[in-house]
């Protein structure tokens, strides 16, 4: 009797919205997590960004789904003020951390945590108080999580070259051993291009260099890369990697000429970024080949440096892997095209990125992202490439690059409206 009751209340429970996951690839502060195994919990670490909101009005929800387009959850819950252990930072941000029972989130789950008023819309995404995170065997497995100087967790996978972090274990503290991994920075090739003449993957990265860290000794990597952690040994505990990708200088921003340069291939050809790199001063070359652009308007000029660097920022920031995130397929068309107006996530992993003007006559036009997960690279997408997208592209890199449609148009640099 009482599974007929279950069922019929799951029958004619409502059935959640879709969401549009778009908002969660605004240039936007956005809410950190991070998760580390405990025993038979899960312990999640969230940073709210300033001005975090917590409490009566704002209560922390989580919800877990079988797959990004269930209709249903397999649960919902909140976290009662008590369990949430707030620590409130000097920048106005704060930092929550609580367990849930490792057995209520299966591998493959999706959850969902968020922080939003409780009659906010559900089907759109605000990034500082939505978040959503894929449990993979991995997610679900590690018992460390990466931390800064502080000792707070990271909730990231990059750091920057001469960083202090370090690795926080679960019980007994664990060793680390480290290998540094030849990775050529390969830039994404055009959605047009055939998968035929594209490059083949190595399947073995050449380790460059290799050493091991004492329990709790602080990490500080000089050189920019990707690095492979292996933590654990100690004890009997099992082993685990986590890959982290180091970058250079003030990752994940560009501060030096030839960063500033390197981008610039998505709009250029190679003898206009060769003569960049070969003038007396390549910082100022940059800022006249923008001002050319704009017809020696100096403000439209500062604005398209301002927009066009904006979104590597962004996109180093929302896609790093292996390789900086401007390099990979997402970042690739959110440099040129901008943050997606609509993203929508499949059961088997997809994404579909949705421009409602970009397509043939101003019409709408989609891409495809399928996921290709590795050990350094977990959150990795290839776009689903097709020789129809050509003359697309090649007229949204030229409105780039006249000045009468590089600040309007349909791929007008302009960051996604908050709702």
């Amino acid at each position: 009797m009482l599974l007929l009751v279950v069922l019929l209340l799951t029958a004619f429970a409502p059935l959640a919205p879709r969401p549009d996951y778009a908002g969660l690839y605004r240039d936007a502060p956005h809410l950190a997590v991070d998760t580390r195994r405990e025993g038979d919990s899960l312990r999640l670490y969230l940073h709210l960004p300033a001005p975090a909101r917590l409490g009566p009005g704002h209560p922390l929800r989580l919800a877990a789904w079988p797959s990004y387009e269930a209709k249903l959850p397999l649960w919902q819950d909140s976290i009662a003020r008590r369990r949430q252990h707030p620590r409130p930072e000097a920048d106005g941000s704060l930092r929550l951390s609580f367990c849930i029972a490792a057995a209520r989130v299966p591998a493959g789950a999706i959850l969902q945590l968020s922080t939003a008023p409780a009659d906010a819309k559900d089907d759109y995404q605000e990034p500082a108080t939505t978040a959503w995170l894929r449990l993979t065997e991995a997610v679900l497995a590690r018992p460390f999580v990466l931390t800064d100087s502080a000792g707070q967790p990271l909730a990231r996978r990059y750091v920057r070259a001469g960083e202090t972090f370090g690795v926080d274990s679960y019980g007994l503290m664990q060793p680390v051993r480290w290998k540094r991994y030849a990775v050529t920075p390969t830039p994404a090739l055009p959605p047009m291009t055939s998968p035929a003449a594209m490059p083949a993957g190595s399947r073995l990265l050449p380790v460059l260099d290799s050493a091991e860290a004492r329990p709790g000794e602080p990490l500080r990597f000089q050189e920019a890369g990707l690095y492979a952690l292996k933590v654990g040994g100690a004890g009997g505990m099992p082993t685990r990697t986590l890959a982290v990708l180091v970058g250079a200088n003030n990752y994940p921003a560009l501060t030096t000429a030839s960063e500033l340069i390197e981008p610039l291939r998505y709009l250029t050809t190679s003898q206009e970024r060769q003569r960049l790199t070969d003038a007396p001063d390549p910082k100022r070359a940059v800022d006249k080949f923008w001002l050319d652009i704009a017809q020696g308007n100096q403000r439209q000029g500062k604005e398209l440096i301002r927009q066009f660097y904006g979104r590597v920022t962004a996109a180093n920031r929302l896609f790093a892997a292996h390789k900086a995130g401007w390099l990979t397929d997402r970042g690739l068309l959110y440099v040129v095209l901008g943050p997606p107006p609509g993203v929508r996530r499949l059961f088997n992993g997809e994404e579909r990125w949705f421009y409602s003007d970009g397509g043939l006559g101003g019409g709408p036009i989609t891409y495809t992202f399928r996921p290709r997960p590795s050990t350094f690279a977990p959150d990795y997408y290839e776009l689903v490439r097709r020789p129809e997208y050509e003359l697309l592209w090649y007229a949204a890199v030229e409105k780039w690059r006249t000045p009468l449609t590089a600040l309007t148009g349909p791929n007008a640099p302009t960051a996604l409206p908050a709702r």
